[in-house]
């Protein structure tokens, strides 16, 4: 029987690569992965105990909290304030970030991070997930500032997400390609699953919340309609997949191709550039997205080009196979120009 390679050991091979680095992310990333594994326990028992339903309180995005919501995000706060690695965290639990010291200079690190992605459908027992994305620190000081946050993901040290399915998977990349790990409980180790994955060309499948159609820019619109059109010799039209959660779209995309799209639209007038946040959102599904090589783009630039401005700033998102998000981009172009 052939045993894959635990995510420990791609970590330390991938740690080799880089003789001049201190350790710090192998921790990190190891770090993750030990509190994926507890949320992981705790959605495996959700429905068995008191963890399902609303706490009552409402996030600074305004949105409903969820008790598992606030769970994990405190297993990976303790996480991630233990190490000694970190100097500031961003949750999208928290309206601030939160700075991390122990009365001495603090790591040289940065992580933000979607605690429990898709917790609206916990109760009905769809998948959700964990997103992060780690930064090296760019100040000198011994206290941690905003801008060592506010980067843009071309300086992600390391971003990922955490799927708890049917299984619980853990997908990352370092910048060296896109790797998923799948954890195998009874040895509680996650072992590797899929090695480089590249994504496919063109895919066949969209996947957006088409409830939104009436509220989205005329280029949006016209490619929607254009993807739905029957064109044999294309392909077209294609298949609609949509589950509502990010981080089960995305990891479908990745594996299959197509494009995942959650445009800005004209609904809310709080959120007019989108609902998905960019720093620990769309940023780190992007570097996962064009390490195994695919295109995420706002609809007029890379997504990992654009400069933060604020912790829970929101963007418009685009991201799949190369040749879908580029006729989307043309798309855009042509009619919203």
């Amino acid at each position: 029987m052939q045993i894959g390679m635990t995510l420990a050991k791609h970590i330390y091979d991938t740690q080799r690569l880089h003789p001049e680095a201190t350790g710090a992310l192998t921790l990190i990333l190891n770090q993750v992965s030990m509190a994926a594994k507890i949320v992981s326990r705790e959605v495996r028992k959700a429905g068995l105990v008191d963890i399902l339903g609303l706490t009552g309180q409402k996030n600074v995005q305004g949105e409903d909290v969820r008790k598992l919501d606030e769970f994990a995000n405190e297993i990976f706060m303790a996480a991630f304030s233990q190490l000694g690695n970190f100097c500031i965290m961003a949750s999208e639990e928290r309206e601030e970030p939160v700075l991390v010291s122990d009365g001495r200079k603090s790591g040289d690190y940065t992580i933000a991070f979607d605690p429990l992605d898709g917790s609206s459908n916990i109760d009905a027992n769809v998948s959700v997930g964990t997103i992060f994305a780690v930064h090296r620190r760019v100040s000198e000081g011994d206290e941690a500032v905003p801008e060592d946050l506010l980067q843009t993901g071309r300086a992600l040290a390391a971003a990922g997400y955490v799927l708890y399915g049917s299984s619980t998977m853990l997908v990352m990349s370092t910048g060296h390609g896109t790797h998923a790990f799948t954890l195998d409980p009874s040895v509680g180790e996650f072992l590797e699953c899929h090695h480089q994955i590249t994504i496919p060309k063109r895919g066949k499948t969209y996947s957006c919340n088409e409830g939104n159609y009436p509220y989205w820019s005329e280029g949006v619109r016209h490619y929607i309609a254009y993807i739905k059109e029957a064109d044999p010799a294309s392909g077209r039209p294609y298949s609609s997949r949509y589950i509502g959660s990010m981080v089960a779209d995305i990891h479908r995309t990745l594996l299959y191709g197509g494009i995942f799209m959650y445009p800005a639209d004209t609904k809310d007038p709080k959120k007019p550039s989108g609902k998905l946040r960019l720093l620990y959102e769309c940023s780190p599904m992007a570097f996962l997205i064009e390490q195994a090589g695919g295109v995420a783009s706002n609809g007029t630039a890379p997504i990992l080009d654009l400069q933060p401005t604020q912790i829970h700033e929101r963007t418009a998102f685009f991201a799949g196979s190369p040749e879908n998000v580029r006729e989307l981009e043309r798309s855009i172009a042509q009619y919203d120009m």
